[in-house]
Parts: structure tokens; sequence; C-alpha cells
């Protein structure tokens, strides 16, 4: 089994990750939303368009 972070051979005390320093970048990745899956609902979509609307308005 290899690190699915840097493809180094997995340790077996941070399986599946080859260090600590690859299990937190896992981590990080979860925590950030990272992982998250898009989403193809209609109401997510218009809440999207309606946020970067706001966005681009704003003074920056």
């Amino acid at each position: 089994m290899t690190c699915p972070i840097c493809a180094k051979a997995a340790a077996p005390k941070y399986r599946p990750f080859c260090s600590r320093r690859c299990a937190d970048v896992d981590l990080g990745k979860w925590l950030t939303g990272g992982y998250a899956i898009p989403s193809e609902d209609p109401q997510d979509l218009e809440e999207l368009a309606e946020k970067l609307e706001e966005e681009a308005q704003k003074p920056h």
C-alpha cells in the first residue's frame, strides 16, 4: 500500500500514510473542505451564484 498523499510506502504506525506529516496533510484537507463533493443541486448553484455576485459588488 502506498501513501495517498506522497505515494511512498505506508508505515504501519500511520497506515495508510507514510508519516505523521502526510496524515496531518490529509486531515487538513478534510477540515478545510478539500475533499468536498461538488453539488449539482439547483438550489446550491443559485446560492453560490448569489454569493459570488455579492462578493463582486463589494469594494476591494
